[in-house]
């Protein structure tokens, strides 16, 4: 049935003021430039045209904008409330038909943290959605319709407790039982949606979950790694000490330490060679001894070096606390969680209702 004509003009308003609105986002172009250093947004903002070309491949290029305008509505709210908490967050990088996601520069302190930025995505996602949504009832533009649904149904699946997605992270905070939920739920949701990319998700989080609860005995199991240190040993030898050969072998005293971005070195004393020296360990632990294994004697320009191998034995750090999160806290993000999920739930039934959208 033909829509009125009153019906057509509001329709075509509605994607003049999207279309006007688009237009005044590339005009301020220049001005967000010059708040901002071209090299952080230049890869993102490449990524965002790049997956807007891709879909246009396959749906209407409008709805393939709004769709990748929503993505980015999303994971601007991850940026903001990493932001808010002081923590440092690239900016979204799209990835085309895998959706898109920001990295950390840091990582969570606690389960309360992460749970923090993982509710920026799909709250302010549902918003955006919300806002396409209420455009849609306006203007009866079945295009609006369409991407309000994909909208909120992208922040229900984002909501599933399944790592890495957000309800598998906000899930921390609120009882790791909810990942068991997900585990057996993510089964009937690839049924459902027959989905590979879902299913890799699927996968990786049941990996995951072995080597958390499964593997984690082996992370007990003392671990063993080989670091090497240049010794500079030319003042000595004309000062007429002894330099040590090849087999020499000892125990070396030893200090660790992490820096501000959490990276854990350790720090050896070589007494009798007056030197002292850092390495980065490959993971965060505890060690517990070092052994001077080998040492070779190297010529350079400024003279005689070792290059001493030393064995570091350790015990991966397990830091239980991390999930220790206070019970209001729990039950104040389990109800926002569950809330959140119920509202998407039933603003995707009124887009059924009111836009009979089939998708």
């Amino acid at each position: 049935m033909p829509q009125p004509t009153e019906e057509k003009n509001k329709t075509s308003a509605g994607l003049k003021w999207l279309g006007g609105g688009a237009a005044m986002l590339l005009l301020k172009g220049k001005a967000i430039l010059s708040l901002l250093k071209l090299g952080k947004i230049a890869g993102p903002l490449i990524s965002m045209l790049f997956s807007v070309w891709a879909y246009a491949l396959i749906y209407p290029w409008q709805f393939a904008i709004g769709f990748v305008l929503l993505l980015f509505v999303h994971e601007l709210g991850h940026v903001i409330a990493a932001k808010r908490i002081g923590l440092p967050v690239s900016a979204p990088l799209f990835i085309p038909f895998l959706g898109a996601l920001i990295t950390m520069k840091k990582q969570p302190l606690d389960a309360k943290m992460e749970a923090y930025i993982a509710f920026g995505g799909p709250l302010l996602g549902t918003a955006g959605a919300a806002v396409v949504f209420a455009f849609a009832y306006y203007y009866h533009s079945p295009l609006l319709y369409s991407l309000s649904y994909i909208g909120f149904l992208l922040n229900l699946l984002n909501l599933l407790p399944i790592h890495p997605l957000d309800g598998g992270r906000i899930a921390t905070a609120v009882t790791r039982w909810l990942w068991l939920a997900g585990l057996i739920g993510g089964l009937g949701v690839i049924l459902y949606l027959k989905s590979i990319l879902f299913l890799i998700i699927w996968l990786l989080f049941a990996y995951d979950l072995y080597k958390k609860y499964i593997g984690r005995r082996k992370n007990a199991q003392p671990r063993t790694v080989l670091l090497r240190f240049l010794i500079p040993v030319e003042h000595l030898r004309e000062q007429g000490y002894l330099i040590p050969g090849p087999e020499h072998t000892r125990d070396l005293p030893f200090t660790t330490y992490s820096d501000l971005e959490r990276q854990q070195y350790i720090g050896i004393r070589y007494e009798s060679l007056n030197y002292y020296g850092t390495a980065r360990l490959p993971v965060q632990s505890i060690p517990q001894k070092v052994r001077l294994t080998r040492i070779e004697q190297i010529m350079t320009e400024s003279g005689l070096h070792l290059n001493a191998e030393c064995e570091v034995q350790f015990t991966v750090f397990e830091n239980d606390r991390y999930y220790d999160v206070p019970p209001g806290t729990r039950w104040k993000y389990g109800a926002a969680y569950f809330a959140l999920a119920g509202c998407l739930g039933i603003l995707m039934y009124l887009v059924h209702a009111v836009g009979n959208v089939n998708l």
